[in-house]
Protein backbone atom coordinates (compact mmCIF):
# COMPACT_ATOMS: atom_id res chain seq x y z
CA UNK A 1 0.00 0.00 0.00
CA UNK A 2 2.88 2.35 0.87
CA UNK A 3 4.49 1.67 -2.49
CA UNK A 4 1.21 2.38 -4.28
CA UNK A 5 0.95 5.82 -2.64
CA UNK A 6 4.49 6.75 -3.49
CA UNK A 7 4.16 5.81 -7.14
CA UNK A 8 1.70 8.05 -9.02
CA UNK A 9 -0.63 6.14 -11.28
CA UNK A 10 0.41 8.35 -14.19
CA UNK A 11 3.99 7.08 -13.78
CA UNK A 12 2.81 3.46 -13.82
CA UNK A 13 0.83 4.19 -16.99
CA UNK A 14 3.98 5.55 -18.59
CA UNK A 15 5.94 2.49 -17.60
CA UNK A 16 3.30 0.35 -19.27
CA UNK A 17 3.74 2.22 -22.52
CA UNK A 18 0.88 4.75 -22.05
CA UNK A 19 1.35 8.47 -22.56
CA UNK A 20 1.93 10.52 -19.39
CA UNK A 21 -1.46 11.43 -17.93
CA UNK A 22 -1.94 15.20 -17.65
CA UNK A 23 -4.74 17.18 -16.04
CA UNK A 24 -7.49 17.67 -18.60
CA UNK A 25 -7.79 20.86 -20.59
CA UNK A 26 -10.60 22.63 -22.42
CA UNK A 27 -10.63 25.05 -25.31
CA UNK A 28 -11.83 28.63 -25.11
CA UNK A 29 -13.79 30.21 -27.99
CA UNK A 30 -10.50 31.05 -29.77
CA UNK A 31 -9.25 27.48 -29.63
CA UNK A 32 -6.57 28.11 -27.01
CA UNK A 33 -6.01 25.38 -24.42
CA UNK A 34 -6.49 26.19 -20.76
CA UNK A 35 -5.77 23.98 -17.76
CA UNK A 36 -8.83 22.90 -15.81
CA UNK A 37 -8.61 23.65 -12.09
CA UNK A 38 -9.56 20.54 -10.13
CA UNK A 39 -11.38 20.49 -6.82
CA UNK A 40 -9.77 18.59 -3.91
CA UNK A 41 -12.08 15.66 -4.61
CA UNK A 42 -11.23 15.75 -8.28
CA UNK A 43 -7.52 15.93 -7.52
CA UNK A 44 -7.74 12.92 -5.22
CA UNK A 45 -9.65 10.92 -7.81
CA UNK A 46 -7.10 11.96 -10.40
CA UNK A 47 -4.24 10.56 -8.30
CA UNK A 48 -6.09 7.31 -7.65
CA UNK A 49 -7.75 6.57 -10.96
CA UNK A 50 -5.67 8.46 -13.51
CA UNK A 51 -6.85 8.25 -17.11
CA UNK A 52 -10.45 7.16 -16.35
CA UNK A 53 -10.90 10.51 -14.67
CA UNK A 54 -11.17 12.02 -18.15
CA UNK A 55 -14.75 10.73 -18.00
CA UNK A 56 -15.31 12.89 -14.90
CA UNK A 57 -14.33 16.04 -16.74
CA UNK A 58 -16.12 15.00 -19.90
CA UNK A 59 -19.37 14.66 -17.93
CA UNK A 60 -18.67 17.92 -16.15
CA UNK A 61 -18.09 19.78 -19.39
CA UNK A 62 -21.01 18.15 -21.20
CA UNK A 63 -23.41 18.98 -18.35
CA UNK A 64 -22.67 22.71 -18.60
CA UNK A 65 -22.42 22.71 -22.39
CA UNK A 66 -25.71 20.86 -22.75
CA UNK A 67 -27.47 23.41 -20.58
CA UNK A 68 -26.16 26.32 -22.63
CA UNK A 69 -27.10 24.49 -25.81
CA UNK A 70 -30.58 23.81 -24.46
CA UNK A 71 -31.15 27.47 -23.56
CA UNK A 72 -29.90 28.62 -26.96
CA UNK A 73 -31.95 26.02 -28.83
CA UNK A 74 -35.11 26.97 -26.97
CA UNK A 75 -34.69 30.64 -27.85
CA UNK A 76 -33.85 29.77 -31.45
CA UNK A 77 -36.99 27.67 -31.80
CA UNK A 78 -39.06 30.54 -30.39
CA UNK A 79 -37.46 33.14 -32.66
CA UNK A 80 -40.01 34.87 -34.90
CA UNK A 81 -39.44 35.82 -38.53
CA UNK A 82 -39.27 39.47 -37.57
CA UNK A 83 -36.64 38.79 -34.91
CA UNK A 84 -34.58 36.73 -37.33
CA UNK A 85 -34.79 39.47 -39.95
CA UNK A 86 -33.74 42.15 -37.46
CA UNK A 87 -30.86 40.07 -36.12
CA UNK A 88 -29.51 39.45 -39.60
CA UNK A 89 -29.93 43.04 -40.72
CA UNK A 90 -28.23 44.51 -37.64
CA UNK A 91 -25.39 41.97 -37.68
CA UNK A 92 -26.08 40.27 -34.35
CA UNK A 93 -24.74 36.80 -35.34
CA UNK A 94 -21.41 38.17 -36.58
CA UNK A 95 -21.01 40.41 -33.53
CA UNK A 96 -21.89 37.60 -31.12
CA UNK A 97 -19.08 35.48 -32.52
CA UNK A 98 -16.54 38.15 -31.52
CA UNK A 99 -17.73 38.64 -27.94
CA UNK A 100 -15.72 37.09 -25.08
CA UNK A 101 -16.95 34.59 -22.54
CA UNK A 102 -17.26 36.02 -19.05
CA UNK A 103 -17.02 32.89 -16.91
CA UNK A 104 -16.09 29.23 -16.81
CA UNK A 105 -18.31 26.17 -17.02
CA UNK A 106 -15.89 24.37 -14.69
CA UNK A 107 -16.19 26.69 -11.70
CA UNK A 108 -18.62 24.47 -9.78
CA UNK A 109 -18.07 20.86 -8.67
CA UNK A 110 -19.73 18.23 -10.83
CA UNK A 111 -21.88 17.14 -7.88
CA UNK A 112 -23.46 20.60 -7.77
CA UNK A 113 -23.93 20.82 -11.53
CA UNK A 114 -25.54 17.40 -11.94
CA UNK A 115 -27.56 17.35 -8.71
CA UNK A 116 -28.99 20.79 -9.51
CA UNK A 117 -31.23 19.09 -12.08
CA UNK A 118 -33.06 17.40 -9.19
CA UNK A 119 -34.55 20.72 -8.08
CA UNK A 120 -36.21 20.88 -4.67
CA UNK A 121 -35.55 17.18 -4.03
CA UNK A 122 -31.80 17.52 -4.39
CA UNK A 123 -30.25 15.42 -1.57
CA UNK A 124 -26.84 17.03 -2.09
CA UNK A 125 -28.05 20.62 -1.65
CA UNK A 126 -26.30 22.67 1.03
CA UNK A 127 -26.94 25.97 2.84
CA UNK A 128 -25.35 29.04 1.35
CA UNK A 129 -21.83 29.71 2.65
CA UNK A 130 -21.65 33.28 4.01
CA UNK A 131 -17.90 33.45 3.50
CA UNK A 132 -17.92 32.62 -0.20
CA UNK A 133 -21.49 33.00 -1.49
CA UNK A 134 -24.34 35.51 -1.67
CA UNK A 135 -28.00 35.52 -2.65
CA UNK A 136 -30.30 37.93 -4.47
CA UNK A 137 -33.93 38.05 -3.33
CA UNK A 138 -36.41 39.15 -6.01
CA UNK A 139 -39.43 41.35 -5.30
CA UNK A 140 -42.73 39.54 -5.76
CA UNK A 141 -46.52 39.83 -5.59
CA UNK A 142 -48.69 37.89 -3.15
CA UNK A 143 -52.17 36.74 -4.20
CA UNK A 144 -55.09 34.71 -2.90
CA UNK A 145 -55.80 31.55 -4.94
CA UNK A 146 -59.24 31.49 -6.53
CA UNK A 147 -61.38 28.62 -5.28
CA UNK A 148 -63.62 27.05 -7.97
CA UNK A 149 -66.63 27.13 -5.63
CA UNK A 150 -67.93 29.79 -3.23
CA UNK A 151 -65.44 29.79 -0.44
CA UNK A 152 -63.96 31.95 2.28
CA UNK A 153 -60.86 33.97 1.27
CA UNK A 154 -57.84 31.76 0.76
CA UNK A 155 -54.53 32.39 2.58
CA UNK A 156 -52.03 34.64 0.83
CA UNK A 157 -49.28 32.99 -1.16
CA UNK A 158 -46.52 34.15 -3.49
CA UNK A 159 -43.82 32.86 -5.78
CA UNK A 160 -40.49 33.42 -4.03
CA UNK A 161 -37.43 33.60 -6.28
CA UNK A 162 -33.76 33.75 -5.33
CA UNK A 163 -30.45 33.65 -7.19
CA UNK A 164 -27.29 32.24 -5.65
CA UNK A 165 -23.78 33.42 -6.56
CA UNK A 166 -20.21 32.72 -5.57
CA UNK A 167 -18.55 35.90 -4.33
CA UNK A 168 -15.37 37.16 -5.92
CA UNK A 169 -15.34 34.49 -8.63
CA UNK A 170 -15.47 36.89 -11.56
CA UNK A 171 -12.33 36.84 -13.63
CA UNK A 172 -10.30 39.93 -14.44
CA UNK A 173 -12.65 41.91 -16.68
CA UNK A 174 -10.10 44.42 -17.94
CA UNK A 175 -9.89 42.79 -21.36
CA UNK A 176 -13.68 42.55 -21.62
CA UNK A 177 -14.02 46.20 -20.56
CA UNK A 178 -11.50 47.21 -23.19
CA UNK A 179 -13.37 45.18 -25.83
CA UNK A 180 -16.72 46.80 -24.99
CA UNK A 181 -15.15 50.27 -24.78
CA UNK A 182 -13.68 49.76 -28.23
CA UNK A 183 -16.96 48.53 -29.73
CA UNK A 184 -18.97 51.49 -28.38
CA UNK A 185 -16.33 54.01 -29.46
CA UNK A 186 -15.49 55.19 -25.94
CA UNK A 187 -11.81 55.68 -26.72
CA UNK A 188 -12.61 58.01 -29.58
CA UNK A 189 -14.61 60.55 -27.60
CA UNK A 190 -14.16 62.75 -24.56
CA UNK A 191 -11.18 63.41 -22.35
CA UNK A 192 -8.96 60.79 -20.78
CA UNK A 193 -10.74 61.32 -17.46
CA UNK A 194 -14.13 60.75 -19.08
CA UNK A 195 -12.90 57.58 -20.77
CA UNK A 196 -11.55 56.23 -17.49
CA UNK A 197 -14.87 57.01 -15.82
CA UNK A 198 -16.72 55.22 -18.59
CA UNK A 199 -14.51 52.15 -18.25
CA UNK A 200 -15.18 52.03 -14.51
CA UNK A 201 -18.91 52.11 -15.24
CA UNK A 202 -18.58 49.25 -17.74
CA UNK A 203 -16.63 47.20 -15.19
CA UNK A 204 -19.26 47.78 -12.49
CA UNK A 205 -22.14 46.78 -14.74
CA UNK A 206 -20.28 43.69 -15.95
CA UNK A 207 -19.89 42.29 -12.44
CA UNK A 208 -23.27 40.49 -12.27
CA UNK A 209 -22.33 38.66 -15.47
CA UNK A 210 -18.93 37.41 -14.31
CA UNK A 211 -19.91 36.19 -10.85
CA UNK A 212 -20.34 32.42 -11.07
CA UNK A 213 -23.76 31.02 -10.14
CA UNK A 214 -23.98 28.64 -7.18
CA UNK A 215 -26.40 25.78 -7.94
CA UNK A 216 -27.73 23.40 -5.28
CA UNK A 217 -27.78 26.06 -2.54
CA UNK A 218 -30.55 27.19 -0.16
CA UNK A 219 -31.04 30.10 2.23
CA UNK A 220 -33.32 30.77 5.20
CA UNK A 221 -35.39 33.96 5.14
CA UNK A 222 -37.74 35.62 7.60
CA UNK A 223 -41.19 36.04 6.04
CA UNK A 224 -43.52 39.02 6.65
CA UNK A 225 -45.52 36.86 9.08
CA UNK A 226 -42.39 36.24 11.15
CA UNK A 227 -41.89 32.62 10.16
CA UNK A 228 -38.56 31.32 8.87
CA UNK A 229 -38.72 29.79 5.39
CA UNK A 230 -36.09 27.93 3.40
CA UNK A 231 -35.73 29.13 -0.19
CA UNK A 232 -34.09 26.76 -2.62
CA UNK A 233 -32.18 24.80 -3.48
CA UNK A 234 -31.23 26.56 -6.69
CA UNK A 235 -31.37 24.77 -10.02
CA UNK A 236 -28.94 24.58 -12.90
CA UNK A 237 -28.95 28.36 -13.46
CA UNK A 238 -28.43 29.11 -9.76
CA UNK A 239 -32.02 30.23 -9.25
CA UNK A 240 -34.85 28.83 -7.18
CA UNK A 241 -38.57 29.47 -7.39
CA UNK A 242 -41.24 28.15 -5.07
CA UNK A 243 -44.75 28.97 -3.86
CA UNK A 244 -44.85 30.00 -0.20
CA UNK A 245 -48.00 30.45 1.91
CA UNK A 246 -48.00 33.71 3.91
CA UNK A 247 -51.11 33.39 6.06
CA UNK A 248 -54.13 35.69 6.13
CA UNK A 249 -53.10 38.78 8.11
CA UNK A 250 -52.29 41.12 5.24
CA UNK A 251 -54.22 43.75 3.30
CA UNK A 252 -54.52 44.75 -0.34
CA UNK A 253 -51.73 47.06 -1.44
CA UNK A 254 -49.58 46.34 1.59
CA UNK A 255 -45.84 46.10 0.91
CA UNK A 256 -43.90 43.83 3.29
CA UNK A 257 -40.19 43.09 3.58
CA UNK A 258 -38.46 39.71 3.53
CA UNK A 259 -34.75 39.36 4.22
CA UNK A 260 -32.34 36.53 4.87
CA UNK A 261 -32.05 35.41 8.48
CA UNK A 262 -28.46 36.55 8.01
CA UNK A 263 -28.86 39.89 6.15
CA UNK A 264 -25.18 40.00 5.19
CA UNK A 265 -25.99 37.30 2.63
CA UNK A 266 -28.12 39.72 0.55
CA UNK A 267 -25.88 42.44 -0.94
CA UNK A 268 -28.82 44.11 -2.70
CA UNK A 269 -31.08 44.24 0.30
CA UNK A 270 -34.37 42.53 1.17
CA UNK A 271 -37.17 41.60 -1.17
CA UNK A 272 -40.47 43.46 -1.15
CA UNK A 273 -43.78 41.60 -1.38
CA UNK A 274 -46.82 43.52 -2.62
CA UNK A 275 -50.17 42.02 -1.59
CA UNK A 276 -52.92 42.01 -4.25
CA UNK A 277 -56.50 40.90 -3.64
CA UNK A 278 -58.16 38.88 -6.44
CA UNK A 279 -60.10 41.84 -7.84
CA UNK A 280 -58.99 45.29 -8.91
CA UNK A 281 -56.67 46.71 -11.55
CA UNK A 282 -53.27 45.50 -12.68
CA UNK A 283 -50.69 47.07 -15.01
CA UNK A 284 -48.26 44.99 -17.08
CA UNK A 285 -45.53 47.26 -18.38
CA UNK A 286 -43.34 45.57 -20.96
CA UNK A 287 -40.36 47.47 -22.28
CA UNK A 288 -37.48 46.62 -24.56
CA UNK A 289 -34.38 46.23 -22.39
CA UNK A 290 -31.84 47.44 -25.00
CA UNK A 291 -33.64 50.77 -25.14
CA UNK A 292 -34.61 50.79 -21.50
CA UNK A 293 -32.56 53.74 -20.41
CA UNK A 294 -33.68 56.11 -23.12
CA UNK A 295 -37.26 55.12 -23.72
CA UNK A 296 -39.72 55.65 -20.90
CA UNK A 297 -39.02 52.61 -18.74
CA UNK A 298 -40.33 53.44 -15.28
CA UNK A 299 -38.06 53.59 -12.32
CA UNK A 300 -38.30 53.15 -8.21
CA UNK A 301 -34.20 53.13 -5.24
CA UNK A 302 -33.65 50.98 -2.31
CA UNK A 303 -30.76 52.52 -0.38
CA UNK A 304 -28.82 49.27 -0.64
CA UNK A 305 -28.79 49.40 -4.44
CA UNK A 306 -26.31 52.07 -5.45
CA UNK A 307 -23.63 50.14 -7.31
CA UNK A 308 -24.45 50.98 -10.90
CA UNK A 309 -23.89 54.69 -11.60
CA UNK A 310 -23.76 56.09 -15.09
CA UNK A 311 -20.97 58.36 -16.33
CA UNK A 312 -21.25 61.63 -14.42
CA UNK A 313 -20.90 63.74 -17.56
CA UNK A 314 -24.15 62.44 -19.03
CA UNK A 315 -27.24 64.34 -17.93
CA UNK A 316 -30.14 62.02 -17.09
CA UNK A 317 -32.51 64.41 -18.85
CA UNK A 318 -30.69 64.29 -22.20
CA UNK A 319 -32.30 62.06 -24.78
CA UNK A 320 -29.76 59.82 -26.54
CA UNK A 321 -30.63 58.52 -30.01
CA UNK A 322 -29.75 54.83 -30.31
CA UNK A 323 -30.00 52.04 -32.84
CA UNK A 324 -31.55 48.61 -32.17
CA UNK A 325 -28.11 47.13 -32.83
CA UNK A 326 -25.40 45.22 -30.92
CA UNK A 327 -23.44 48.41 -30.35
CA UNK A 328 -26.57 50.20 -29.15
CA UNK A 329 -27.30 47.42 -26.67
CA UNK A 330 -23.75 47.44 -25.33
CA UNK A 331 -23.81 51.21 -24.93
CA UNK A 332 -27.16 51.43 -23.14
CA UNK A 333 -26.53 48.39 -20.94
CA UNK A 334 -22.95 48.98 -19.86
CA UNK A 335 -22.28 52.70 -20.32
CA UNK A 336 -25.20 55.10 -20.74
CA UNK A 337 -26.91 56.75 -17.79
CA UNK A 338 -30.61 55.95 -17.32
CA UNK A 339 -33.09 58.47 -18.68
CA UNK A 340 -36.88 58.43 -18.95
CA UNK A 341 -39.19 59.73 -21.59
CA UNK A 342 -40.66 63.07 -20.67
CA UNK A 343 -44.18 62.79 -19.22
CA UNK A 344 -44.07 59.02 -18.67
CA UNK A 345 -43.40 59.20 -14.90
CA UNK A 346 -46.32 61.62 -14.55
CA UNK A 347 -48.57 59.28 -16.54
CA UNK A 348 -47.67 56.31 -14.35
CA UNK A 349 -48.26 58.39 -11.23
CA UNK A 350 -51.70 59.34 -12.57
CA UNK A 351 -52.51 55.68 -13.26
CA UNK A 352 -51.42 54.77 -9.73
CA UNK A 353 -53.54 57.45 -8.10
CA UNK A 354 -56.61 56.73 -10.24
CA UNK A 355 -56.67 52.92 -10.42
CA UNK A 356 -54.42 51.84 -7.51
CA UNK A 357 -53.24 48.86 -9.56
CA UNK A 358 -50.76 46.08 -8.91
CA UNK A 359 -47.68 46.56 -11.11
CA UNK A 360 -45.65 44.04 -13.12
CA UNK A 361 -42.62 45.09 -15.17
CA UNK A 362 -41.92 42.58 -17.91
CA UNK A 363 -38.47 42.43 -19.55
CA UNK A 364 -36.61 39.91 -21.70
CA UNK A 365 -33.38 40.69 -19.84
CA UNK A 366 -31.55 37.89 -17.99
CA UNK A 367 -31.72 38.10 -14.23
CA UNK A 368 -28.07 39.21 -14.06
CA UNK A 369 -29.34 42.76 -14.61
CA UNK A 370 -31.85 42.66 -11.78
CA UNK A 371 -29.99 44.98 -9.36
CA UNK A 372 -29.48 47.56 -12.11
CA UNK A 373 -33.07 47.41 -13.34
CA UNK A 374 -34.48 47.39 -9.84
CA UNK A 375 -32.53 50.51 -8.88
CA UNK A 376 -33.75 52.28 -12.00
CA UNK A 377 -37.33 51.16 -11.49
CA UNK A 378 -37.37 52.06 -7.82
CA UNK A 379 -36.41 55.65 -8.57
CA UNK A 380 -39.35 57.13 -10.48
CA UNK A 381 -42.26 54.73 -10.83
CA UNK A 382 -44.70 52.67 -8.76
CA UNK A 383 -43.21 49.66 -7.01
CA UNK A 384 -43.91 46.31 -8.57
CA UNK A 385 -42.61 42.90 -9.52
CA UNK A 386 -39.92 42.67 -12.21
CA UNK A 387 -40.24 39.58 -14.42
CA UNK A 388 -36.95 38.53 -16.06
CA UNK A 389 -35.56 35.52 -17.89
CA UNK A 390 -34.12 32.91 -15.51
CA UNK A 391 -31.02 32.16 -17.58
CA UNK A 392 -27.65 33.38 -16.27
CA UNK A 393 -25.47 33.89 -19.30
CA UNK A 394 -21.71 33.71 -18.79
CA UNK A 395 -21.13 35.27 -22.19
CA UNK A 396 -22.36 38.42 -23.90
CA UNK A 397 -23.56 36.56 -26.98
CA UNK A 398 -26.11 34.73 -24.82
CA UNK A 399 -27.13 38.06 -23.33
CA UNK A 400 -27.81 39.43 -26.83
CA UNK A 401 -29.85 36.35 -27.68
CA UNK A 402 -32.01 36.82 -24.58
CA UNK A 403 -32.95 40.27 -25.81
CA UNK A 404 -33.48 39.47 -29.47
CA UNK A 405 -34.74 35.87 -29.74
CA UNK A 406 -38.00 34.34 -28.59
CA UNK A 407 -39.17 37.46 -26.77
CA UNK A 408 -42.79 37.09 -27.87
CA UNK A 409 -43.07 33.52 -26.57
CA UNK A 410 -41.24 34.45 -23.37
CA UNK A 411 -43.47 37.45 -22.61
CA UNK A 412 -46.63 35.54 -23.45
CA UNK A 413 -45.56 32.76 -21.08
CA UNK A 414 -44.83 35.17 -18.25
CA UNK A 415 -48.25 36.81 -18.63
CA UNK A 416 -49.91 33.38 -18.58
CA UNK A 417 -48.20 32.84 -15.23
CA UNK A 418 -49.50 36.17 -13.91
CA UNK A 419 -53.00 35.23 -15.10
CA UNK A 420 -52.82 32.03 -13.04
CA UNK A 421 -52.21 34.20 -9.97
CA UNK A 422 -54.72 36.99 -10.61
CA UNK A 423 -57.31 35.83 -13.17
CA UNK A 424 -60.01 38.22 -11.93
CA UNK A 425 -57.94 41.41 -12.12
CA UNK A 426 -58.61 43.96 -14.87
CA UNK A 427 -55.43 44.43 -16.89
CA UNK A 428 -53.91 47.50 -18.53
CA UNK A 429 -50.95 46.62 -20.78
CA UNK A 430 -48.36 49.27 -21.68
CA UNK A 431 -45.53 48.64 -24.12
CA UNK A 432 -43.69 49.95 -27.13
CA UNK A 433 -42.99 49.04 -30.73
CA UNK A 434 -39.29 48.18 -30.41
CA UNK A 435 -39.68 44.54 -29.48
CA UNK A 436 -42.65 42.13 -29.33
CA UNK A 437 -45.06 43.87 -26.95
CA UNK A 438 -47.88 44.26 -29.51
CA UNK A 439 -47.79 40.59 -30.52
CA UNK A 440 -47.51 39.31 -26.94
CA UNK A 441 -50.37 41.52 -25.73
CA UNK A 442 -52.50 40.45 -28.67
CA UNK A 443 -51.83 36.80 -27.84
CA UNK A 444 -52.88 37.28 -24.21
CA UNK A 445 -56.05 39.18 -25.13
CA UNK A 446 -57.16 36.36 -27.43
CA UNK A 447 -56.18 33.62 -24.95
CA UNK A 448 -57.98 35.12 -21.95
CA UNK A 449 -60.98 36.92 -23.35
CA UNK A 450 -62.02 39.82 -21.14
CA UNK A 451 -58.93 39.82 -18.89
CA UNK A 452 -57.10 42.61 -20.73
CA UNK A 453 -59.19 45.78 -20.76
CA UNK A 454 -56.82 48.24 -22.48
CA UNK A 455 -53.52 48.18 -24.40
CA UNK A 456 -51.26 51.20 -24.94
CA UNK A 457 -48.35 50.87 -27.38
CA UNK A 458 -45.81 53.66 -27.68
CA UNK A 459 -44.74 54.17 -31.29
CA UNK A 460 -40.99 54.67 -30.98
CA UNK A 461 -39.81 57.23 -33.53
CA UNK A 462 -36.75 58.67 -31.78
CA UNK A 463 -34.55 55.62 -32.33
CA UNK A 464 -32.40 55.48 -35.42
CA UNK A 465 -33.49 53.03 -38.13
CA UNK A 466 -36.88 52.26 -36.58
CA UNK A 467 -38.51 54.01 -39.52
CA UNK A 468 -36.57 51.76 -41.88
CA UNK A 469 -38.18 48.68 -40.40
CA UNK A 470 -41.81 47.58 -40.37
CA UNK A 471 -42.15 47.81 -36.59
CA UNK A 472 -44.09 51.08 -36.76
CA UNK A 473 -46.23 50.21 -39.75
CA UNK A 474 -50.03 50.16 -39.43
CA UNK A 475 -49.98 46.67 -40.95
CA UNK A 476 -47.85 45.38 -38.08
CA UNK A 477 -50.28 46.67 -35.44
CA UNK A 478 -53.33 45.42 -37.31
CA UNK A 479 -51.81 41.95 -37.54
CA UNK A 480 -50.67 41.90 -33.91
CA UNK A 481 -54.13 42.94 -32.70
CA UNK A 482 -56.27 40.84 -34.99
CA UNK A 483 -59.60 40.00 -33.34
CA UNK A 484 -58.89 42.63 -30.66
CA UNK A 485 -61.54 45.40 -30.73
CA UNK A 486 -60.24 48.74 -32.00
CA UNK A 487 -61.36 50.50 -28.84
CA UNK A 488 -59.16 48.21 -26.72
CA UNK A 489 -55.74 49.06 -28.22
CA UNK A 490 -54.20 52.45 -28.88
CA UNK A 491 -50.88 53.47 -30.46
CA UNK A 492 -49.42 56.72 -29.17
CA UNK A 493 -46.31 58.90 -29.39
CA UNK A 494 -46.98 61.50 -26.69
CA UNK A 495 -47.89 60.13 -23.22
CA UNK A 496 -50.03 63.22 -22.64
CA UNK A 497 -52.46 61.89 -25.24
CA UNK A 498 -53.44 59.00 -22.95
CA UNK A 499 -54.98 60.79 -20.00
CA UNK A 500 -58.53 60.74 -21.34
CA UNK A 501 -58.27 57.01 -22.10
CA UNK A 502 -56.87 56.31 -18.63
CA UNK A 503 -59.62 58.35 -16.96
CA UNK A 504 -62.23 56.34 -18.86
CA UNK A 505 -60.88 53.14 -17.30
CA UNK A 506 -62.07 54.25 -13.90
CA UNK A 507 -65.65 53.48 -14.93
CA UNK A 508 -64.77 50.11 -16.48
Amino acid sequence: MTELRSTPLSSRHTSLGAQPHRPPTSSDPKGRQRRVTMSPVGSALHDIFGAPLHLYYLIRFKTCAMQRAFDRARQLLEETRGEKRTRQKEGFPSTERTLPRLGSAFSNPITQNISSYLGARNPLAAPIDPSTESVWLFDNTAYRPIHPYPHSPQPWQASFSAAFFKKGTGKDVSKVVADIADKVGLKETGSEEERERGERTIAERLQPFVDVVAPARWVEVKLPNGKVQRLGPGGRSGTSQQIVTLGADHSNGQVAETDAVRPELTPHGPMFTTFAEPEGWMVISGKSMPLLFTISYPSIIHPSIQAYPGPADIDDTVKVTLTPSPVGILRTTFLSAPTVIESMPALYTHIQSLLNPTWFYLSASPYNLYPFLRAFLHANFPKGTILLRDASWMDLSGFFMSLTQGTEAYKTGRMEMVHSWLPKRKVLCIGDSTQSDPEAYGNIYREYNGWVKKIFIRKVTDVAEMDNQDKNSPERFEKAFRDVPKDVWQVFEDPNDLYAAVDALKAT
